[in-house]
């Protein structure tokens, strides 16, 4: 009897080819859906315009120079932000994993601020720092800082006890167990911290712009809600989803380049 079984490769790439059909085709049933229902409803445009007038308020901000001025503002913040959000997530979380005294210590300081909202502080940066762009860097940096900092922890707290005994007989100095030891068995953790810290970074900068602010991506946003153009706010919103999906996505990249031997590394949605 002939066994018509696929073989498991080819099964599993036949699993990972599926979101590439399967996402496209929701979005496309979710488009004719919201196209469906404005036709037949005949809601004002003011509530809801159709995806048609959404599609060509995007282009018309794809022309614009002042949306990409506006952009230009919204990314420098974010990466800005995101950096000084990774550099100090990173350094203060090493020490706090390899320290335990010193994680005892910060720990109630760190968890009564990941409690508070991290919008609450929005009015006062804007206060200390004015309306600026440094305000929208801090938001963006205080937002990046806590998943980066809470997974370097305990990607440093989850190297083997073995291990770093074997290196310590061996007489390899702090160092060496650091960059041969803890930062390759720390850095999916770190990188997962990224790719949350990425998203709550461009969130940061949207949402200090558009509480004080006077240019990029979430000014523009506010300025679509005064002229009352909802079509130019559904544009808006894409741009930002866009630019949401190019970080994500650039992280995702990095974790491929840096770590290609972990299960984790990859875009396969289906696995």
């Amino acid at each position: 009897m002939t066994d018509t079984t696929a073989p498991a490769p080819a099964r599993r790439n036949a699993k990972s080819g599926l979101p590439w059909i399967s996402t496209p085709l929701l979005a496309f049933v979710l488009i004719m859906g919201w196209q469906f229902y404005v036709t037949r409803s005949h809601i004002s445009a003011f509530i809801l315009p159709s995806p048609l007038a959404v599609a060509k308020a995007w282009l018309d901000l794809l022309g614009s120079p002042r949306a990409w001025a506006h952009a230009q503002t919204t990314i420098y913040e974010t990466l800005v932000g995101f950096g000084w959000g990774l550099f100090i997530g990173v350094g203060l979380g090493v020490m706090i994993g390899r320290l335990r005294w010193l994680e005892m210590t910060l720990n109630p300081f760190i968890v009564a601020v990941q409690v508070v909202p991290k919008v609450a502080f929005v009015p006062l940066f804007v206060v200390w720092f004015g309306f600026g762009i440094t305000s929208k860097v801090i938001v963006s940096a205080v937002l990046a800082f806590f998943p980066i900092l809470t997974n370097t922890v305990l990607g440093v707290k989850s190297v083997e006890t073995g291990h770093r005994d074997a290196m310590t007989s061996f007489n390899a100095s702090r160092l060496a167990v650091f960059y041969r030891l803890e930062l390759p068995s720390s850095l999916p953790y770190i990188l997962t911290g990224m790719e949350v810290g990425i998203v709550l970074a461009i969130i940061g900068a949207i949402v200090g712009e558009y509480l004080g602010g006077n240019s990029g991506l979430g000014y523009l946003l506010i300025s679509k809600m005064n002229a009352f153009e909802t079509d130019g706010l559904f544009a808006v919103m894409i741009h930002m989803t866009i630019l949401g999906f190019v970080f994500y996505f650039a992280v995702g990249v990095l974790r491929r380049l840096l770590i290609p031997w972990h299960q984790s590394s990859g875009f396969d949605f289906g696995a």
